[in-house]
């Protein structure tokens, strides 16, 4: 080891590699950082969207159970209306079997 001779362009390349080698690692590390900080701004983006979204099917899904609910108020009264007729109707012709069996007894 005492005569050790290296060729100056040798240890010129090696140095040249070790300076390339860090310089890459460097670029890849801020690479990597840049990276994280835009998938971190997405994440935030994301959920943001994802809540207004909620938000937004929420209000549409209260809006068809409005919908729905006077739709089965109108069926309701509907029915109810039915129900008066009908009872109306049966009213209606037990007054008339009144009429027709006292008319039997009236009739010869």
């Amino acid at each position: 080891m005492e005569n050790l001779k290296l060729p100056v362009a040798l240890v010129a390349a090696m140095a040249m590699q070790l300076a390339g080698g860090v310089w890459w690692v460097s670029q890849q590390a801020a690479t990597i950082t840049s990276l994280e900080e835009t998938v971190s701004q997405l994440g935030s983006r994301m959920a943001i969207e994802d809540k207004v979204n909620l938000k937004r099917d929420a209000k549409q899904a209260l809006d068809e159970i409005e919908e729905l609910w006077e739709e089965t108020e109108y069926l309701w009264e509907e029915a109810n209306s039915m129900a008066k007729h009908m009872t109306s109707i049966i009213e209606l012709q037990q007054r008339i079997a009144i009429i027709e069996n006292t008319l039997n007894y009236v009739s010869p």
